[in-house]
């Protein structure tokens, strides 16, 4: 999100309020996240699931938390605000940090879309932007350089494949991107970047050029072959194993 700030010199068109709030929701997105998306909480029938009646209830338990550390003394950054400042950060926090939940990305897109050709920095709807940069910032793991985006895509799969396990486990609907038995990192990728990423940076780009959305395309290209090179070669190594063990008896 800093980085986005300063590339789009957001820093220069927005007021300090809307770059704290940008901010401040970044950092607590995804605050106390139990691993488990939002399908699961609604079919497990979890605690946040019953508490948030089915509606984003990670993104609900996330802004809960983070106003609960903002309200300790020690962490209470803040304090010195008038109530109505406090009001407009607040509001906007819990705008950004429920617009993350990933079954609101085409309604949050589209409303971008018919926004974005008449945007206006000066205009209040500028939170749609706000909204928009958080979103951004939250799913471009895949926008940075391989060697710092593959680790983390790693953990995000044994995470996808813990809890397709668990659903399996407890006779609840399994994810379909979630199942190991269906998904490869490659063919995750795939269908991650061409659906989801792409037509958001895209969008984006519109309004700010510098974003280069062509370097992005061509990261992401190299992003699916380093994928597919290293599944093929998981693949053979699986396949000499096999035969080496055939062989053997």
């Amino acid at each position: 999100m800093y980085g986005l700030i300063w590339l789009t010199d957001l820093r220069n068109k927005l007021g300090r309020i809307e770059l704290l709030i940008m901010l401040t929701s970044a950092l607590c997105h995804d605050l106390d996240h139990p691993g488990y998306n939002n399908v699961y909480q609604i079919n497990a029938q979890t605690d946040l699931a019953l508490r948030y009646n089915d509606i984003s209830p990670l993104e609900n338990h996330h802004c809960a938390v983070a106003f609960g550390i903002l309200a300790k003394p020690e962490c209470n950054i803040l304090k010195n605000l008038t109530t109505e400042q406090y009001k407009h950060i607040r509001g906007g926090m819990i705008k950004c940090i429920l617009a993350t939940d990933m079954a609101r990305h085409n309604e949050i897109l589209n409303k971008f879309k018919v926004m974005q050709p008449v945007f206006d920095f000066t205009n209040k709807d500028h939170k749609e932007l706000m909204k928009i940069m958080v979103k951004v910032s939250d799913i471009s793991n895949e926008a940075r350089p391989m060697a710092v985006a593959e680790p983390w895509l790693d953990c995000l799969l044994q995470e996808f494949f813990n809890q397709s396990d668990t659903e399996k486990l407890k006779g609840l609907p399994v994810t379909p991107f979630m199942d190991r038995d269906k998904v490869s990192k490659p063919s995750s990728q795939t269908n991650f970047i061409q659906f989801v990423l792409l037509p958001l940076f895209t969008e984006l780009t519109k309004l700010f050029p510098c974003l280069e959305v062509k370097a992005f395309i061509h990261r992401f290209s190299s992003f699916i072959e380093s994928c597919l090179s290293k599944s093929q070669q998981e693949d053979n190594r699986g396949f000499i194993t096999t035969n080496s063990s055939a062989g053997k008896s």
